[in-house]
């Protein structure tokens, strides 16, 4: 088994949780830094995983998908100053840690996971995906989990609809059809997160959905008898944003001559962004509690 995680997901957790007033010396917040810390000492120290990679986001306003759609995640707030110091900060612990951690200019951490599931899968190597983002359900095959850590909890392939509504493989389609505000997806108007469901349970796709628009009336979902027009309008709008939903599963990605595994934390890097962030002990013992792993 193969762990992945989405390292934004508990930088952003962290830094929303933990105390605003846990600074440095010179006053700099160190909340997420320390959040994220502890999280990932306490996943290591838990799961003793033999393949781990930690994958993060560079950017929100630059990728595939913001060339495509300029609108895409424009939404959305640019991280402050000093959280953006915090997520290299985030970084610097994850290497020192002896993990793989990777970002990339052009493509989403998704994509990222995308592409590390999708060559543990050629390899007969399961994955799972440590994230409590919806979207990367798409990614989950029968032998794969999707693990909300301290949230929802491991989630199979067979559960899958009993949290997000539909299966894994319609996930995408899922978000194209009923939008997804968090991301600016438009989606189809009039097509919410009920009718959507409704129409992927009735034809199992999008593709099946516009190959079978005649039928439409027949889905059992209100205003079924004005759907198929609301569909045939507003197609293009629903490729496109398909288009974005999609995981990329073909990132370019540089692994480690160690590939996944991980390797010995290195205490004296750790030791020394404690010091210059006024990190006290807890953490350090935990970072000699992961390295006697070793």
């Amino acid at each position: 088994m193969q762990y992945l995680i989405d390292a934004s997901v508990y930088v952003f957790r962290a830094y929303y949780s933990m105390p605003d007033d846990m600074v440095d010396d010179a006053g700099n917040p160190i909340n997420a830094l320390y959040g994220f810390c502890r999280f990932l000492g306490d996943f290591m120290e838990q799961v003793k995983p033999e393949h781990i990679a930690v994958l993060f986001d560079e950017s929100l306003s630059k990728s595939f998908r913001t060339e495509i759609y300029p609108e895409y995640k424009a939404n959305r707030d640019p991280a402050p100053p000093e959280l953006k110091r915090q997520f290299g900060q985030c970084r610097r612990f994850t290497r020192a840690l002896g993990l793989m951690e990777c970002s990339h200019p052009r493509y989403e951490a998704d994509d990222l996971i995308g592409t590390l599931v999708t060559e543990g899968r050629g390899q007969g190597i399961p994955s799972t995906v440590v994230t409590r983002d919806k979207d990367l359900a798409q990614l989950i095959d029968k032998n794969d989990v999707f693990w909300d850590f301290a949230g929802k909890g491991k989630v199979t392939y067979a559960e899958i609809p009993d949290y997000f509504g539909v299966w894994p493989e319609q996930i995408a389609d899922f978000l194209a059809l009923a939008g997804d505000a968090v991301d600016n997806i438009k989606g189809v108007p009039g097509v919410g997160k009920k009718t959507a469901t409704a129409l992927l349970q009735h034809f199992g796709s999008m593709e099946k959905i516009y190959d079978g628009l005649g039928s439409v009336h027949e889905v059992n979902v209100r205003g079924a008898k004005t759907l198929a027009q609301k569909l045939d309008i507003h197609k293009e709008d629903a490729l496109l944003a398909r288009r974005l939903t999609g995981i990329a599963c073909d990132a370019p990605i540089e692994q480690p001559k160690t590939g996944l595994r991980p390797t010995a934390p290195d205490l004296g890097n750790i030791n020394a962004l404690y010091d210059e962030t006024g990190i006290g002990m807890a953490l350090r013992r935990q970072a000699e509690r992961v390295a006697d792993l070793f």
